[in-house]
Parts: C-alpha cells; structure tokens; sequence
C-alpha cells in the first residue's frame, strides 16, 4: 500500500470522518472574497488566534461529499511540501453548513490576470512561470498524481518578478489509471481523447492530459489568446493544427508562426494528437535555452514580406524535419534548399 492510500485509509484526526466542528465567525475574520465556482468558495481570512492571513476553501455540504472534501484535502496536503504547489496547512474542520480547509494566501492572484489579452507575455517571464509549473506536474506524475485542471487560473503568483509561482487546486486530482466518467464539458486545455468522449462515458485519467493542457498553456502565455476553441476536428483552428502536426501540411498555422522552429519542435513533442506519444512536462527544460518567439519586424511590411517570412519559417521547420531523419542540412544553403525540394517531391 503506498503513502496515498494509507492517508486515504487512515486520514489524520482534523479529516476524520468525524471532522470538529466550529464556528467559522468565531474562530476567523472574512477579510473579503478570492475566488468561486460551482465547488463552492475561496475567502481571504485572518485567524483570530495567531493573527495570521490564510486562504479558506469553504464547500458547500449541500453539494460536497464528505469524501471528495478528503481526498482534496488529502491530495492538497501530501503535495504541499514542493516549493511550486500552494502550501496547505492541517487545518480542516465543518461549520453547519459547510466544509472548510486552510491554504497559504497568495497577494498577487493568479496568473490569469497576468496575461495582456491578445499579446502575451514576454518570453522571460514565461518561461521563468512554465519551468515551475512544470516541476510542480513533474513531482505530482511521479507520485502517480493528475492534476487534471492546469490552466492559468490555477497558478498562484507570489512576486511581481514571476521567481515564485505555486500550483493550486487539486479538487479534481485523481491517480493515474482512475477510470471516471466524463461529466463536464470540453474547455480549450482538454486534451482531443477527453473531447470525443461523451457524456457518462467512461475514461481513464492519465498524466498525459496533463501534458497536453500544459502544452496549451504555455501558447496562452506566449500569445494571450486560446489556440483553438476545442481540440475537436470540427474546430477550424484545431483542424489547421492536426494537419501540420501529421505533417500533411508544410504549411504553418498562423497562430503558430511567431514561435521559432526550435520551440515548434517542442508544441509537437507535447500536443501529439496520440496521448501514448506525448512528451513528459520535464521536456521542457531541454528548451528554456534557446529562442521562442521571432523577433517582431520594424519599419513598413507587404503583403509579400509576410509570404517570405512565411516561407523562411518553412525551410527552417522542414531543415529540423530532415534533421529528425537523419539527413544533414548544415551545408550550402542553395544546396540545402535544393535537398528540401527533392525530399518534397519525393514524399
């Protein structure tokens, strides 16, 4: 039996299935609202005790099992020892009404309101934010934990520089190989597996729908703006994409046309369209060094301009391409191009 299953066997005196039973005015000040959904609430509140600020995550009784609060406290609690997942503290407890369990207040929000609409953020700051998501998802992976919900909203920021951000809510954390059924809708980070499935249809959890809306995150990031609507073929944007990630285009989807070949590369690695080919989270440390965004054109542009830009773009994919396939295009450029050709003509 591993650690998981022994918290969930034997949860620790403040989770029983007796939990205590306070007065939630009495023993905190409300200081004001820091989030709410269909689970219920997020409050900023001071403890009248030690005098200290915490985030409380109250859910509803009337729509909470007592079970599902425990397992998000359980989950919440044995991840919060990783320096980039929220800290959570032993304190759960019910009111009347309600089941409540105490966080670290991040000042800053969540990184959904740190990317500028349409524009993004810059690549410094970008990367700096994924490396500690992905180490975050990496540590959970390893203890046979998906996450299940990675998107910006669920990113804590703890400083204007970006040097500490937290993963948070783990409300539909489940371990690897848990079958479910799907009961929510498809939202832009869904992996194309989760999208056709129905409603009510069974599906096994797996850390790759992790990687994949990971791998959409990071789009959002760099361009403020959602890749596609849902991973579905019905999607122009999304069908734009399949057909140059299956490589039946050498065509660049225009959305995809500021990142640089190198991290191309890497938004193939991680929204293969099979799951059992996807890249971990951790790949991504292979590429913080290198450039992902091309740099913005000055001065006036035509219309020609960006077809040569276009068609640049292009080569150098289909140079790294060659690379993948063993053939050598670090040679004169006329020559280079020619090969490119004749591999064309030849597929």
């Amino acid at each position: 039996m591993d650690t998981i299953d022994k918290m969930e066997k034997s949860p620790r005196s403040s989770t029983s299935d007796n939990l205590q039973q306070l007065s939630l005015k009495e023993h905190y000040e409300i200081l004001r609202e820091l989030g709410r959904g269909t689970y219920g609430k997020v409050v900023l509140a001071k403890c009248r005790e030690t005098d200290t600020k915490v985030s409380l995550k109250i859910l509803p009784k009337c729509s909470t099992k007592l079970r599902d609060f425990q397992r998000e406290f359980h989950f919440s609690y044995f991840l919060s020892p990783h320096s980039n997942i929220v800290d959570t503290y032993n304190v759960a407890f019910e009111t009347r009404t309600s089941y409540v369990f105490a966080q670290e207040y991040a000042p800053l929000g969540d990184l959904f309101d740190a990317i500028p609409p349409q524009i993004g953020m810059d690549e410094g700051a970008s990367k700096c934010i994924i490396k500690q998501v992905a180490s975050a998802l990496d540590f959970m992976h390893s203890k046979q934990l998906v996450h299940r919900d990675i998107k910006p909203e669920n990113v804590l920021l703890f400083n204007q520089d970006f040097s500490k951000v937290k993963l948070m809510d783990f409300g539909m954390t489940r371990k690897d190989g848990t079958v479910i059924r799907k009961t929510n809708g498809s939202i832009p980070y869904t992996p194309p597996e989760i999208c056709e499935a129905v409603r009510n249809e069974s599906i096994k959890v797996s850390s790759s729908g992790d990687v994949w809306a990971f791998g959409v995150l990071l789009f959002c990031m760099l361009t403020g703006n959602f890749p596609w609507e849902n991973a579905d073929i019905g999607d122009m944007y999304f069908n734009e994409f399949v057909l140059w990630q299956r490589r039946k285009t050498t065509k660049i989807p225009s959305q995809w046309r500021r990142f640089t070949p190198r991290l191309l590369r890497f938004f193939r690695k991680i929204l293969d369209i099979k799951p059992e080919r996807r890249c971990s989270v951790k790949e991504i440390f292979k590429y913080v060094s290198d450039e992902w965004l091309v740099p913005t054109r000055t001065g006036p542009s035509s219309e020609d301009e960006g077809e040569c830009s276009s068609d640049t773009d292009h080569m150098e994919e289909l140079s790294h391409l060659l690379q993948d396939h063993g053939i050598e295009t670090k040679v004169d450029k006329r020559l280079r191009e020619r090969r490119i050709s004749e591999w064309l003509l030849a597929l």
